[in-house]
């Protein structure tokens, strides 16, 4: 019996996470999950209250993954930038993820939508402010959503895999974004 391995929080949200990737969110159901991980369906139910907690984990495991595509080289130029490139990067290479976070319904405005993961916000205001030299949090915010609001057309578009667009065509056209704002 000692070589059976007992299934842990972290197999099970990564099955989770697979399944996502490959089929989307709609399916994620326990024998699913129990499938992948050549199970059944106990271990998931040992670990998880039921599939709403397991999803709620899920959520911020899938938060978390999103955060690591955002960070940046403190020491590097164009700080706003490289969030912006980590942003679509995202897309690129996670359009499932993406689309979940990004492209499902929900009931928040605008500024709540941009500014609900408080830490890579505060991120974005210190990068902001830092690269334009505006001072007023207003003004910084209301930079930010338009900027945003271009990224995230780009994001969506290579998600979908609406356009294919390169990496210096993206760099070159958050760069172009961002002036253009500035003035």
């Amino acid at each position: 019996m000692s070589g059976v391995r007992k299934i842990q929080k972290e197999d099970i949200l990564d099955a989770a996470l697979d399944i996502i990737r490959e089929e989307g969110m709609n399916n994620v159901q326990a024998r699913n999950i129990a499938k992948k991980l050549n199970c059944s369906t106990q271990p998931i139910f040992y670990q998880f209250k039921n599939m709403e907690e397991l999803k709620e984990e899920l959520l911020k495991k899938i938060v978390e993954v999103y955060r690591q595509y955002l960070t940046v080289d403190e020491k590097a130029p164009h700080l706003y930038r490289q969030m912006g490139e980590g942003y679509i990067r995202f897309a690129k290479q996670e359009p499932k993820l993406f689309e979940l976070i990004f492209m499902s319904p929900n009931k928040l405005t605008t500024k709540n939508f941009i500014t609900h993961d408080k830490k890579v916000y505060n991120d974005i205001l210190k990068y902001v402010s830092a690269t334009t030299g505006i001072s007023s949090e207003e003004r910084v915010r209301n930079f930010h959503l338009k900027m945003w609001t271009f990224t995230h057309g780009i994001a969506t578009m290579i998600a979908t895999k609406t356009c294919e667009i390169s990496d210096k065509q993206i760099s070159e056209m958050l760069t172009e974004e961002f002036n253009a704002l500035i003035l």
